[in-house]
């Protein structure tokens, strides 16, 4: 594999990655359920550090990301029913991924970047299991509260207030 083609499958990788992140966060936005809004602020974090290894990686060999806009979501319909419809998406999105991009990182040459590219699928296979669990109702994906502690009912729909 020429460093060109290298460079062009990283590109692809942080792009399609990146995709999946905007989404996270498009669907956090509908995910009111607080044990569930939180494992996709984790997601979204976990997706930070990762895009800041790819975008090193690409930028070190001398090329530039891309941007991808937050995609529109299909909010018609009960909240609960558009929580699991989009946490059910984002399970599936992770599985794809990790589908198409397993295979293709094996035939690298570069164990560097396979090894980081490894790690990225791994974590992406967890963040499925989690999305997983969320539609299954666990409650307890990143942990457990001490007995009788409670959540308050939801996540609120800003993320600062001002007083």
């Amino acid at each position: 594999m020429k460093s060109t083609e290298l460079l062009a499958l990283l590109r692809d990788f942080y792009r399609e990655k990146l995709t999946l992140r905007q989404a996270h966060v498009a669907a956090a936005r509908f995910v009111g359920d607080y044990d569930f809004n939180n494992t996709y602020q984790y997601v979204i974090n976990r997706e930070d550090v990762q895009l800041s290894w790819l975008r090193s990686a690409i930028e070190d060999m001398g090329g530039a990301v891309d941007s991808v806009p937050e995609p529109e979501i299909d909010a018609s319909g009960k909240r609960d029913d558009v929580q699991l419809r989009v946490i059910g998406a984002d399970r599936d999105s992770a599985r794809a991924f990790v589908e198409k991009w397993r295979p293709r990182l094996e035939a690298m040459p570069n164990a560097r970047h396979r090894s980081m590219l490894r790690v990225i699928i791994g974590e992406t296979l967890e963040h499925e299991r989690f999305f997983e669990q969320a539609r299954a109702g666990r409650t307890d994906l990143l942990g457990r509260r001490a007995d009788g502690a409670g959540t308050g009912g939801g996540v609120i729909g800003v993320r600062w207030i001002e007083r």
